[in-house]
């Protein structure tokens, strides 16, 4: 009976129990009662938006000197966000900054990103991390979790303690409602923050229904200057939903029917994008092939094809039984599989900057580009800089070069090919091992180098059609095992193996007796 009257609660609109200015009011006082800084996680679109305009016309309504304490509104650019909202987000808070100055309100604005070696394309082209799945969903951490955490560990050290804003409804979906519920503190407006002790989270539109959200943005005006209904008619033409401020792994992939990264192979179908395209945004299509591409390298016959057959770790995990077709576990994207990835990517980049709004698009930073080199340089002895020629190649542009290590280029690649295939061992472990000894240069105590070759030398380097071999041996020599298991004697319960030739007899005769036993009850 409580959970129909919770449910009941959670469907009714809520301009049918409360009125706007007492949501106002729940604002104002929740502000006005410590000196913790407010974090709004703000996305650009509907559920944030309605809850910053919210908190934005509660405090206005202030009296100047009792707006005492600074409301920080950030958000987060994965750089593989939908060119779409991203477009939105950047401009909603440069709006909120400039009017927030010229009506003396304390909120200030920031954009937060992934760090470097973070990043979608560092992780897929430079370390060759497969497209993001249920099993291995990489990306949600490192693009945006880490970026808000990092931003609110940042205000708890400057200020002891802060309080998150979130525009998480509880009408989301019944484990949404589920983790409301359960970090709820009693007889407060606050939730325990999921991870941080000093941090708190305020839901102020917890109990708002979607028609509630659209009605309030519909009826009210745009504090920072924007028209809602621009918001309302981007969301008519995607058939989608706003992709959230993520603070925690149980929030859901923003695929499917949300705005969210254009890159997302969590879920089958982009269902926003496949909206776009057919509205007439046909300048997205080099994206929407990029995420096509990456989605079919998760169907098992492509994947035997673009995946390398040793892990990072520099091991190979075999499976028994042979899983399908395959004998081993897969690992990372080969070389040559993300050099063609990354002719796809600046090639879209090219088009998308030819055909859509923007002549300056960028699908993959310069910063990303040197760091994929570096990456490829260290790891795979690309000593030709081969990234640095794919993008020459495709923009018909130098891209210049950062500091590396200038004494290894082209020709000594083809030095060290030749000796390797000569001596029949694998380039890259001489290079991989050239290069550690290069790094060790100049090191108070050289010997450490000594590890960082024993980690090298102790990785798998044989081919993949070597290892074959060593599996059929595997697999011949598992067959010949046969099955062995203890027997226990049905009398006694002793193992057969203790029983005398004696102690067997008399068992047996103990159960021919009380099999005849039970046959004489049937009768």
């Amino acid at each position: 009976m409580k959970n129909e009257k919770s449910l009941n609660r959670m469907t009714e609109p809520i301009f049918k129990t409360r009125n706007l200015k007492d949501i106002y009011e729940e604002i104002k006082n929740l502000y006005l009662s410590d000196d913790r800084p407010w974090i709004i996680g703000f996305s650009g679109g509907k559920d944030s938006t309605c809850m910053a305009q919210l908190v934005w016309t509660a405090i206005s309504q202030l009296p100047p000197e009792k707006m005492h304490k600074k409301i920080y509104i950030i958000g987060c650019d994965t750089l593989v966000e939908s060119p779409k909202i991203v477009e939105r987000l950047k401009k909603s808070l440069s709006d909120m900054q400039e009017k927030a100055k010229e009506q003396h309100i304390p909120i200030q604005t920031d954009m937060v990103k992934p760090d470097l070696e973070d990043t979608f394309w560092v992780c897929l082209l430079g370390r060759g991390y497969p497209a993001p799945s249920n099993s291995f969903r990489w990306c949600t951490e490192r693009l945006k979790i880490k970026n808000a955490d990092r931003f609110i560990l940042e205000k708890v050290s400057q200020y002891g303690e802060a309080i998150v804003l979130l525009g998480t409804r509880k009408d989301e979906s019944g484990s949404r409602q589920q983790l409301l519920n359960l970090y709820e503190i009693k007889d407060s407006l606050l939730n325990r923050h999921s991870k941080f002790a000093q941090t708190y989270m305020y839901c102020p539109l917890k109990d708002f229904l979607t028609e509630d959200v659209w009605n309030y943005l519909l009826q009210n005006p745009n504090p920072w200057g924007e028209n809602n209904r621009d918001l309302l008619s981007m969301y008519q033409e995607a058939n989608a939903s706003e992709c959230p401020l993520v603070v925690d792994t149980t929030t859901p992939s923003c695929g499917g029917g949300r705005f969210g990264c254009w890159t997302c192979t969590v879920v089958a179908r982009d269902k926003s994008m496949d909206s776009l395209l057919e509205g007439g945004e046909d300048w997205l299509e080099p994206l929407a092939e990029i995420r096509e591409e990456l989605k079919q390298t998760q169907e098992h016959e492509t994947k035997l094809l673009v995946r390398d057959h040793k892990r990072r770790n520099g091991r190979v995990m075999f499976c028994f039984p042979e899983k399908e077709l395959d004998d081993t576990s897969a690992g990372p994207y080969t070389l040559e599989y993300r050099k063609k990835l990354l002719e796809m990517l600046l090639n879209a980049q090219v088009k998308v900057r030819e055909n859509g709004p923007d002549p300056n698009m960028t699908l993959i930073l310069d910063d990303e580009i040197h760091e994929i080199q570096r990456i490829w340089r260290m790891e795979h002895g690309d000593w030709q800089n081969s990234v640095y020629q794919i993008y020459k190649k495709i923009t018909g542009n130098e891209l210049e070069k950062e500091d590396d290590q200038g004494l290894f280029g082209k020709t000594e690649q083809e030095i060290l090919v030749e000796v390797a295939a000569n001596n029949n061992v694998p380039q890259v472990l001489l290079s991989r091992l050239i290069d550690a000894e290069w790094d060790a240069q100049g090191m108070t105590r050289h010997s450490k180098v000594y590890d960082k070759i024993n980690k090298i030398l102790s990785e798998e380097w044989r081919s993949k059609e070597e290892l074959s071999e060593i599996k059929k041996d595997m697999i011949e020599r598992r067959a010949d095992k046969k099955p062995f298991a203890l027997k226990k004697c049905l009398a006694c319960g002793v193992l057969d193996e203790k029983h005398s030739e004696d102690e067997k007899k008399d068992c047996l005769k103990k159960l021919e007796k009380e099999e005849r036993r039970r046959e004489k009850n049937r009768r």
